[in-house]
């Protein structure tokens, strides 16, 4: 009933930018709250960064001062601003959102750092 598409990955050189976008449809009643994951090869899936719809906010340690999470309720959309971006930081990156205590994962986008 939720669909979450996520755009804006891309091959950036280490110190770089980019902006991911996650835009929700459907039944986008009582979602709460959304976030980012990445998984890199070989790792497990983490947490990057998560917002409630109140506006609280959590980091990953790894990227707290330089990632920037946000959300854009009349869009219905989540945002992630990536900056200092380091070679570490390459993975897939999947929009995820919790509806009624399910679940919902975006396809994922590829963010590759690399000089």
């Amino acid at each position: 009933q939720v669909q979450l598409v996520e755009s804006g990955g891309g091959l950036v050189q280490p110190g770089g930018s980019l902006r991911l976008s996650c835009a929700a449809s459907g039944s986008i009643g009582f979602i709460n709250p959304m976030g980012w994951y990445r998984q890199a090869p070989g790792k497990q899936r983490e947490l990057v960064a998560m917002i409630t719809r109140s506006g609280s906010i959590n980091y990953a340690d790894s990227v707290k001062g330089r990632f920037t999470i946000s959300r854009d309720n009349a869009k219905n959309t989540v945002y992630l601003q990536m900056n200092s971006l380091k070679p570490e930081d390459t993975a897939v990156y999947y929009c995820h959102a919790e509806r009624l205590s399910v679940s919902i994962w975006g396809q994922g986008t590829q963010v590759t750092v690399s000089s």
